[in-house]
């Protein structure tokens, strides 16, 4: 019987070792490091939960990304200065909504301050108690799968439990304005 291999984790990847450089960052500006940024187009997402009392918690994000596919992952980060930190670092159920391009309104609810930001918005919730919105272009339900350190920021990983999308296109978000997708011929 030939006993399977498995696959040592390369020590290049082991969390408690950190870079040997650090950038001085007294030679980039934060402003401009921003507009740099706002070079990448992204679309545009509303994370929920809830927190340990019980009251639903949301707040727009454009940090989201895919991870891996098998199992399925999804990324996103959230700075340590949120006032929404403390229920998404701590939870273990949390939703990604993208956002379609009918829903900037939205969008901005979720992104101010001191407002239920649920208010007049439909949801739902799921059995782990996390409020749902029930209108969006793909809607990820996850489970807290990791938790990382990354700068001035928490990088949190979820494991994909439900999937479900609806008709639309996305909303983009692209050097700090809002943009659709042109539209044009097939090829």
């Amino acid at each position: 019987m030939v006993k399977k291999q498995s696959k040592q984790t390369p020590s290049y990847f082991a969390p408690e070792q950190k870079a040997d450089r650090e950038v001085d960052m007294t030679q980039i500006d934060s402003r401009e490091f921003r507009n740099a940024l706002g070079q990448f187009a992204t679309g545009v997402t509303i994370v929920t939960t809830k927190d340990f009392q019980g009251q639903a918690v949301g707040m727009t994000a454009n940090s989201f990304s895919s991870l891996s596919l098998e199992p399925p992952l999804v990324l996103w980060s959230i700075a340590k200065t949120s006032s929404n930190y403390t229920a998404f670092v701590e939870t273990n159920d949390f939703a990604i909504h993208i956002l379609n391009s009918e829903q900037q309104d939205l969008c901005g609810q979720f992104a101010r301050k001191d407002i239920d930001r649920f208010a007049g918005v439909s949801t739902e919730t799921n059995a782990a108690g996390t409020p749902l919105l029930t209108e969006y272009l793909a809607r990820f339900q996850c489970t807290t799968e990791h938790r990382y350190e990354g700068g001035d920021h928490i990088i949190l990983v979820g494991r994909v439990n439900q999937l479900d999308t609806q008709a639309g296109e996305p909303l983009l978000f692209y050097k700090g304005s809002f943009e659709q997708l042109a539209q044009t011929e097939p090829v």
